[in-house]
């Protein structure tokens, strides 16, 4: 990730400053790898439930059948798989037996870590979908009429300075603050460009002539190129871009889901992170940080 905006010169204040920021990345990072130890205690449980579950359930069901098969006279099931069992309690099983019960062991085991991954991907899946859905459910004016809030911003462009008529690159700093807010916040929110502070619309025409390519086509590119440098290329699939025309005039349209990892956004070479709070984006301290990634990224999700 590249630092937003570059700057070559540091001063004893930055300096400073950047040392703390080193101090909460580490132990950021000290967070996240206890959050990882937690997740893969949570698939060692799985993956031993699994296998009780093949050396209890799948091998005995397993020699029943085979038994049942091969026997000239009735065979009661639930008679059949409690002497199993009663056998390896007592040790008294044979060397292919144990080598079998081993194999479903392993079976299980498998089982029940790739039934985790696949409940938690589809829970996640699920959780985003629904997400979209009902941003998607809202229309235009019903989003402005409802005013700028914790899941909700205003940006008057990306990057053309309407007061000025001159492209400002700090514009585009302060749309990725607002976008790393909304990453690191649990529910995620909506940012709106073209859209002025007290809703009037204003469109985003005038950055569409800023750009190589002047189309919705390259604005949601830089967009994307901003996120994927600046934040990380791994976030871009967490933003949606939509565009709509209102009243004659484009309206972008960026749907921010929320982020499976802590996000930094680096300004004059230190990492910084930002939360929403209210109807605003504010950076957070050291202590602060830390006590947020902790609650937004529990131990044991």
């Amino acid at each position: 990730m590249r630092d937003w905006p570059p700057n070559s010169g540091r001063y004893p204040s930055q300096t400073k400053e950047m040392g703390f920021s080193r101090i909460m990345m580490k132990r950021v990072l000290l967070l996240m790898l206890t959050i990882w130890r937690q997740r893969l205690k949570l698939y060692f449980n799985a993956g031993y439930i699994g296998a009780l579950v093949g050396v209890l359930i799948l091998a005995p069901s397993y020699d029943y059948i085979y038994a049942r098969e091969h026997s000239t006279g009735s065979l009661s099931s639930l008679g059949f798989v409690f002497d199993q069992l009663k056998y390896m309690v007592t040790g008294r099983i044979s060397h292919d037996n144990f080598l079998l019960l081993l194999f479903y062991a392993q079976i299980g085991g498998m089982l029940g870590m790739v039934s985790l991954f696949l409940y938690t991907l589809i829970q996640n899946r699920l959780k985003h979908i629904d997400f979209l859905q009902e941003e998607l459910n809202k229309d235009i004016p019903s989003i402005v009429r409802q005013g700028e809030g914790p899941y909700l911003e205003f940006k008057s462009s990306l990057r053309w300075d309407l007061v000025e008529s001159r492209v400002n690159r700090s514009l585009e700093a302060v749309t990725l603050k607002t976008i790393t807010g909304f990453l690191n916040s649990a529910i995620g929110g909506t940012l709106l460009i073209g859209v002025a502070d007290n809703g009037e619309i204003l469109g985003v025409e005038h950055d569409y002539q800023s750009l190589k390519k002047q189309n919705q086509d390259g604005f949601e590119r830089a967009i994307m190129t901003f996120v994927s440098e600046f934040l990380g290329a791994d976030l871009c699939p967490f933003l949606h871009i939509l565009f709509h025309d209102i009243d004659g005039k484009q309206v972008c349209r960026v749907i921010v889901t929320p982020s499976p990892r802590p996000v930094f956004l680096e300004q004059n070479n230190t990492p910084k992170f930002f939360v929403r709070t209210g109807g605003a984006t504010r950076e957070l301290n050291i202590q602060e940080a830390l006590g947020y990634v902790a609650g937004r990224w529990p131990r044991n999700h």
